[in-house]
């Protein structure tokens, strides 16, 4: 299979993007070699196309039905996958449906829905406290700003990113480490910092993309861009990404790499 690593493959070249809002992109020697920040961004846009593409259902995959669920999901997040998550969820929403009542629970009762999070005590720690600094600060409402969201117990930019951008329809770029693991292999950045990552890759893309650049680039990381061992020979971005060829390149091989969620 013949990779064109840096160069948009169209032969016929097309006008450099507008970034919306405007931006300074970085000065910095690029990732990929000989590109420059505008080829850059054509080729990030030409991915997330394609990925568009390849996952038109692509969404955030904690059940919820409130801000304040969404909050508490993410939370619980940490350290374990959305799956476990949603199987704990429905009893402790049915138990705990108010902030109020989160601020007042059974530390024992919680502890005891939380476990099969892992680290059960930190995470009900976390989201009594929750509770209480939404009753004594916000009226038992979850804010709908970053600014709010941040100061609350547990939650951290990727947390008030995907409850801004899933309950609120604010955009926000969520770096988990799906996020960052693929935009290292991509090209796009080579940072490691998750704030500094947010700003470089909210640079290359309009900001109404921005939710759902992250449950794309989420559900390639699930699916085929393994951490291990990547399915590159079943890549739909294959010609555009400069570490094709950390996992089997053989389609047949690839093929049985591609994760499909029951």
């Amino acid at each position: 299979m013949s990779i064109q690593r840096v160069a948009d493959p169209n032969p016929h070249p097309v006008p450099a993007p507008v970034l919306n809002p405007p931006v300074k992109l970085p000065r910095k020697a690029p990732v990929v070699a000989g590109e420059t920040p505008t080829q850059l961004v054509r080729r990030a846009r030409k991915m997330h196309k394609v990925l568009t593409e390849t996952y038109p259902d692509a969404h955030c995959e904690l059940d919820f039905s409130t801000p304040l669920e969404l909050l508490v999901a993410t939370i619980l997040s940490a350290q374990t996958t959305d799956v476990t998550v949603n199987k704990v969820t429905p009893t402790l929403f049915a138990k705990y449906p108010t902030a109020q009542s989160y601020a007042e629970a059974d530390r024992d009762d919680m502890e005891a829905i939380l476990k099969p999070t892992g680290f059960f005590r930190a995470k009900t720690n976390s989201v009594i406290k929750l509770g209480q600094a939404l009753v004594d600060d916000y009226d038992g409402v979850v804010p709908g700003k970053l600014a709010e969201l941040v100061k609350l117990p547990g939650t951290g930019r990727k947390t008030a990113n995907v409850v801004l951008g899933n309950a609120f329809g604010v955009p926000g770029i969520t770096v988990d480490t799906h996020f960052g693991r693929l935009v290292r292999r991509f090209g796009w950045t080579e940072e490691e910092d998750p704030v500094k990552v947010e700003h470089l890759i909210g640079a290359l893309f309009p900001k109404k993309d921005w939710t759902m650049l992250s449950h794309r680039l989420i559900f390639h990381g699930r699916r085929r861009c393994h951490a291990k061992k990547p399915a590159c020979g079943a890549c739909p971005i294959a010609q555009w990404c400069p570490s094709f060829g950390l996992g089997p390149t053989d389609p047949d091989l690839a093929a049985k790499l591609v994760k499909v969620p029951a």
